[in-house]
């Protein structure tokens, strides 16, 4: 069973408690729009971290994180990428290759809106963590925590940070 915390567009923010909701996380994955390669030094204290990067991310971590993960843990091949879209909204530049060799979870960020929903047609899992930094549209910032064992993704946590603009920041 491997234990994993996930988080996007963080846009170079760390807030303090990931620690304390991560600390128990085999490994952390940060699904793009790091902003600040600090961000990954702080959660690798935590956990081995594997993270893409996003579009506003500059050459320092573009030159560090590849555009694409894809991994296989504990049975489930996860595909992890910043703009990927949805069930049913696919980005175009993820489109055909998911549609031909669909991973068991599928995972991207950019948009700072949190979703945990199945694609039927595919047989697969997308998540979104939503976002984790101050930056963006989003209202509440959010992480997710989840297992993967046996070829299953299982014991999904979606956590609240606070409110985007809150007193709390660090």
């Amino acid at each position: 069973m491997l234990r994993i915390g996930l988080l996007s567009d963080t846009h170079g923010f760390y807030d303090e408690r990931i620690t304390e909701y991560f600390r128990d996380c085999h490994e952390i994955w940060h699904a793009g729009d790091i902003g600040d390669l600090e961000v990954i030094r702080k959660l690798s204290r935590i956990a081995p971290v594997v993270a893409v990067y996003g579009n506003i991310d500059g050459s320092p971590i573009r030159s560090s994180y590849p555009l694409h993960q894809r991994q296989i843990r504990e049975g489930v091949e996860i595909w992890m990428t910043h703009i990927g879209g949805y069930p049913g909204n696919y980005d175009s530049r993820v489109r055909q290759e998911i549609v031909e060799k669909p991973p068991g979870l599928f995972i991207s960020g950019h948009s700072h809106i949190l979703k945990v929903m199945p694609d039927k047609k595919l047989g697969l899992l997308h998540m979104n963590p939503g976002a984790a930094g101050r930056n963006g549209l989003h209202k509440v910032r959010t992480l997710i925590r989840f297992e993967v064992d046996e070829g299953r993704v299982s014991n999904v946590d979606v956590i609240e940070l606070g409110a985007r603009s809150s007193e709390r920041l660090q």
